[in-house]
């Protein structure tokens, strides 16, 4: 079984695609990381991440960086959302993407693109949002866990221009794909929001195991 999870920074998608992989005993990949990981090497080595061909030469890290907790950093995060939108670079990562979504028994992944690029194919797809506001109140708080502390006007118009670059970029733009349930958290708990994404899935194999029967 294959689950895919899309929506934008903040709105939960992590969190959900995390509680889904426990619940069902399946692996779990934050495809976000892979662009986080992108984004630490064109730091580290002092390049341009608006520049393509800098972006590119940080697809070349090994998959034990993802374990890295420093590409969790806010830094990293910004520069992560720049490179993502070069068309070479989502191309890079996508065979690595879809090895993942492939293997046997499924798994989860969770990203901006799941359903409509890197798992089309998904058994459920799921689509998470929040408004901007509740957005950034969750990362500010994030933040501030970390010892960040950013204004929520200013981690606000971050969560816009992320949004912007993400449902814009040219290549994979960020979007509902036209079969996935769509799940609202803005005002759900954590528990809440899981609970409602297991009945999803769980609606999902229903159809499936009817449609199965019937044949």
């Amino acid at each position: 079984m294959i689950i895919a999870v899309d929506g934008p920074a903040a709105s939960g998608k992590g969190t959900i695609a995390r509680a889904l992989a426990r619940h069902y005993g399946l692996p779990h990949l934050d495809t976000g990381l892979l662009y986080r990981a992108v984004a630490a090497e064109v730091l580290r080595e002092e390049r341009d991440p608006a520049n393509e061909a800098d972006a590119l030469a940080g697809c070349s890290f090994d998959d034990f960086q993802l374990e890295d907790p420093r590409l969790k950093s806010e830094e990293v995060g910004k520069v992560a959302s720049v490179v993502s939108a070069h068309p070479l670079v989502r191309k890079a990562l996508l065979l690595r993407q879809k090895r993942f979504a492939g293997q046997p028994g499924g798994a989860v992944l969770d990203g901006r693109d799941i359903g409509t690029v890197i798992a089309p194919e998904a058994d459920v797809k799921i689509f998470v949002k929040a408004t901007p506001m509740i957005r950034a109140q969750r990362r500010q708080l994030e933040q501030r866990k970390s010892g960040i502390f950013e204004s929520l006007d200013k981690v606000l118009s971050d969560i816009r221009a992320r949004d912007e670059r993400d449902a814009k970029r040219a290549e994979a733009p960020m979007r509902q794909a036209a079969d996935a349930v769509l799940l609202d958290t803005s005002f759900l708990s954590i528990e809440a929001a899981v609970q409602k994404a297991v009945a999803i899935v769980e609606a999902a194999r229903s159809r499936a195991k009817a449609a199965s029967e019937s044949e």
